[in-house]
């Protein structure tokens, strides 16, 4: 039954992109459809065979509310998806109006994008907001609320917010001071940004359904360009619509008790009753996996997360879990490391020397950045989430990734579309030509792994002798990592009144000594957990989630 699901499923998306991949064309594309004798402008009326890629279409005008004409134009945005482009004119009262809205499906996971403009060429990079998006100025805590989707760059969209914001100042200067005087004081702050002299500032854009973007640039580093996805809340999907349709005989009943499910070692499934609907009191016992009922960030119904406990050797114990939707076809998981949390953070060095050592397990916590200098990659804290793969399982993951954002999965020629800059498009093949060399082992690099809560890892074939390949660092972490992580904040005592109180996190108050050195290869190798006699390969226990 399953199978069957999930073999028409598979169908019905390849059927869908087949569609896109025929309307959404780049548009150099679609005039180079055109034959030599059907240019614009010469193309017959009775010519059913030419090509039409802008349709036209008499509409009301809203502001003389006499007839108009509305032109859409569907393509392909470079780094990003298809959408629709919408011009409205009225040859009545000259009336104009420009849109966009997005031509793809509500994606599986929000996304939010964190931009750090320091120079002028950031004003150029394009921006898609959809009608779902929010728009933030961070600095001047300026925002722009879901609302009519826009094609623009960040220059169009800050302009936007100035006019908007002048607009009937003299009138307010007359009427309300007090009003005119404040609303001036966040007009010439923006002046002052979008002439340079405010830099650094940062912009947001937040968009439940993910169909909005800003454009990267190969020379983002650091935090200056960060991508993040998160699952929406059930107020998000409802706001989508998506909750809407709900099959409550799917749901789990309220008069009963949650019920989860334990899978033994001979596969026999044993259900059991939680009280109060929590996993309280239950023991999560290593190797067994456990299914519970949930509700499916990709549609809203009804689903089951199956998780498991896995014991790394000479590491720690972590927790694998999987969501597999049987309506949509939403699949997930992800990786949550136990244990207290660490007076350090700790940075791991892995020096890839030979093909062999692609193979090597890898834990990815999701507040762990990722670097490789070789091939100019570098992941932010919680753009990919928690991973429990292989050095090549992630390597491949981070390229699939940027590909699919940068060149369409339907554009084979990876041309990119037919507004990406020629110079462009050969840096970014020359950056995949080396990761792609990099994840085939070709190349010796170095993977730095930099995680605040010191919950990554990266597997020893030498343990527990220290391992040459890999280099361990302790290091005080900074007070933004603690904001960040909320440890500037954290509240664990109680009071005589019963009440929390404010305790950070205690740092040692004796110096470093000699067994706790600032750098250690043998990190790995000294942690309390034992090694497990459990010769099962991760990819083996990811299976028995049902991870794909």
């Amino acid at each position: 039954m399953e199978e069957d699901f999930e073999l028409s499923r598979r169908e019905a998306q390849i059927e869908r992109a087949q569609r896109r991949a025929e309307l959404f064309l780049p548009v150099s594309n679609q005039v180079a459809n055109l034959s030599s004798n059907d240019r614009l402008g010469e193309v017959q009326e009775d010519d059913e065979d030419v090509l039409k890629f802008i349709e036209e279409i008499e509409s009301l005008c809203m502001n003389c509310h006499r007839d108009g004409m509305t032109r859409l134009l569907l393509t392909m945005i470079p780094y990003f998806r298809e959408v629709v482009i919408m011009s409205f004119y009225c040859e009545h009262c000259h009336f104009k109006n420009t849109e966009v809205q997005s031509a793809g499906e509500i994606q599986e996971r929000g996304i939010k994008y964190t931009l750090k403009m320091d120079h002028p060429v950031d004003f150029e990079r394009q921006v898609v907001k959809s009608d779902t998006a929010v728009f933030r100025l961070e600095d001047l805590d300026l925002e722009i609320p879901a609302g009519r989707g826009k094609l623009t760059n960040l220059e169009g969209i800050l302009s936007e917010i100035l006019s908007d914001l002048e607009y009937g100042q003299k009138a307010r200067k007359r009427q309300d001071p007090d009003i005119y005087e404040k609303v001036e004081v966040v007009v010439q702050a923006l002046l002052k940004i979008m002439h340079g002299g405010s830099f650094p500032c940062i912009v947001t854009l937040n968009d439940p359904a993910g169909n909005s973007w800003i454009e990267p640039s190969r020379k983002d580093a650091g935090a200056k360009y960060v991508r993040n996805e998160y699952p929406r809340s059930a107020d998000q999907n409802a706001e989508l619509g998506l909750a809407g349709d709900v099959d409550k005989s799917q749901e789990q009943p309220q008069s009963e008790p949650m019920k989860i499910q334990e899978v033994n070692a001979t596969g026999s499934v044993v259900s059991m009753d939680v009280e109060g609907g929590t996993m309280e009191g239950v023991e999560i016992l290593d190797g067994k996996m456990y299914s519970l009922p949930c509700e499916c960030p990709g549609c809203a119904k009804y689903a089951m997360m199956n998780i498991q406990m896995v014991n790394i050797p000479y590491f720690k114990q972590v927790i694998v879990s999987a969501v597999v939707c049987v309506h949509c076809g939403y699949r997930t998981n992800d990786v949550k490391t136990g244990g207290e949390i660490p007076d350090k953070g700790q940075r791991i060095l892995f020096h890839v020397k030979s093909p062999v050592d692609l193979r090597r397990d890898l834990l990815k916590s999701e507040t762990c950045a990722v670097r490789i200098e070789a091939c100019s990659v570098e992941v932010q804290p919680g753009t990919m989430g928690g991973r429990f793969t292989t050095v090549e399982g992630l390597l491949t993951q981070i390229r699939d990734d940027l590909r699919g954002s940068i060149f369409s999965t339907d554009d084979d020629q990876k041309s990119g579309g037919d507004s990406m800059e020629e110079d462009m498009k050969l840096s970014w093949l020359h950056f995949f030509a080396g990761l792609d060399k990099a994840i085939e082992g070709k190349m010796q690099y170095t993977i730095e792994l930099e995680d605040p809560l010191a919950s990554s890892y990266v597997q020893s074939l030498t343990a527990p002798e220290p391992d040459p390949q890999i280099e361990i660092e302790d290091y005080e972490r900074t007070k933004e990592e603690e904001e960040d992580l909320g440890l500037s904040d954290m509240r664990t005592e109680l009071n005589a009144k019963g009440e929390y109180i404010k305790e950070t996190v205690k740092k040692a108050l004796a110096g470093p000594s000699k067994d706790n050195l600032n750098i250690s290869s043998s990190r790995h190798q000294h942690r309390p957990q034992s090694a497990s006699n459990d010769t099962s390969s991760i990819a083996d226990k990811m299976a028995n989630l049902d991870i794909k």
